[in-house]
């Protein structure tokens, strides 16, 4: 997404569109979710009967596939969502652009935008669904807050160094300024590329010798040669199947193309669901349970 489509940040958990804190005079009893993870968070908190709309890649749960598409993340149809008769809609910074959002608040729609970049960023957004909803002390919020807590105690004795791409072709990553940089770092990981920031244009991100061109974008999600990924020397690779789609049979080229790192040598290159890494809110019960391991030698 580029910069000047980007929805503009403020503070967490969630505002709309002037920067102010989304507060709803009453529960929304219609929702569309435009937001993937947001979708998957309102059915575990028991709301999924006030979603009537959703994205085509509202994968979670299951249930979820039986309310109406709206279309993309990137391109939902106004129209349809108008026709919902919304309460509220959800967009997210990254994953929704600000011209729909805009749009529909013209239409008399409100609309609640939310980014965390941070797990307990994560947790507020879910507390504050939570509250606006009423719901007292819900069971998936209870699980979370225990097992952020347990993860927070769990020290591991050394943390492996990981490269986990989001992109190939060139290859991408994420950089400290992230969701899923602060909860690879909980979950036991060392994001090899944590400081590493984007550079414009492509040329200058690929080769640190060449002079960067000023430029006011987002800066979370360099782009790397293979020999800069090699130079790093991860001992853990992480596939995620998204955004890019890797797959389970792609960990055995990307060991044979990284054979001189110690994720090579050692074996370390693992398929993951993107969703544990990228999906805010209560997918990070399942993130805090699996992630751990597949950073584990």
């Amino acid at each position: 997404m580029s910069g000047t489509e980007m929805l503009e940040t403020s503070s967490p958990p969630i505002w709309d569109l002037e920067g102010r804190p989304f507060r709803p005079d009453r529960p929304p009893r219609r929702i569309v979710s435009l937001v993937p993870s947001l979708t998957e968070t309102l059915f575990d908190l028991g709301l999924g009967d006030r979603v009537v709309g959703r994205t085509d890649y509202c994968r979670h749960p299951p249930e979820a596939q039986s309310i109406p598409s709206v279309g993309g993340t990137k391109n939902p149809d106004l129209a349809r969502i108008q026709a919902l008769r919304p309460d509220v809609v959800f967009v997210n910074v990254e994953e929704n652009r600000r011209s729909d959002a805009i749009a529909l608040a013209a239409e008399g729609i409100p609309v609640a935008v939310s980014f965390p970049r941070s797990v307990t960023e994560a947790i507020a957004l879910i507390r504050w669904l939570a509250g606006i909803f009423e719901l007292h002390a819900p069971p998936v919020l209870e699980e979370i807050e225990a097992l952020y807590a347990e993860r927070c105690r769990a020290v591991p004795a050394r943390r492996p160094r990981v490269f986990c791409p989001i992109w190939r072709d060139p290859w991408m990553t994420f950089n400290a300024e992230t969701y899923a940089h602060d909860l690879l770092a909980l979950c036991g990981g060392e994001n090899v590329f944590a400081r590493r920031r984007r550079r414009y244009p492509l040329s200058a991100d690929l080769n640190p010798a060449l002079p960067p061109r000023p430029a006011d974008r987002d800066h979370r999600y360099p782009r790397l040669s293979t020999e800069e990924i090699r130079a790093a020397e991860p001992e853990v690779i992480l596939l995620p199947d998204e955004p890019y789609p890797f797959r389970p049979e792609d960990t055995g080229w990307v060991r044979a193309l990284f054979a001189d790192t110690p994720a090579g040598r050692g074996g370390r290159v693992r398929w993951i669901e993107g969703s544990l890494l990228f999906w805010h809110g209560t997918r990070l019960r399942h993130a805090l349970r699996i992630l751990p391991q597949a950073l584990a030698d």
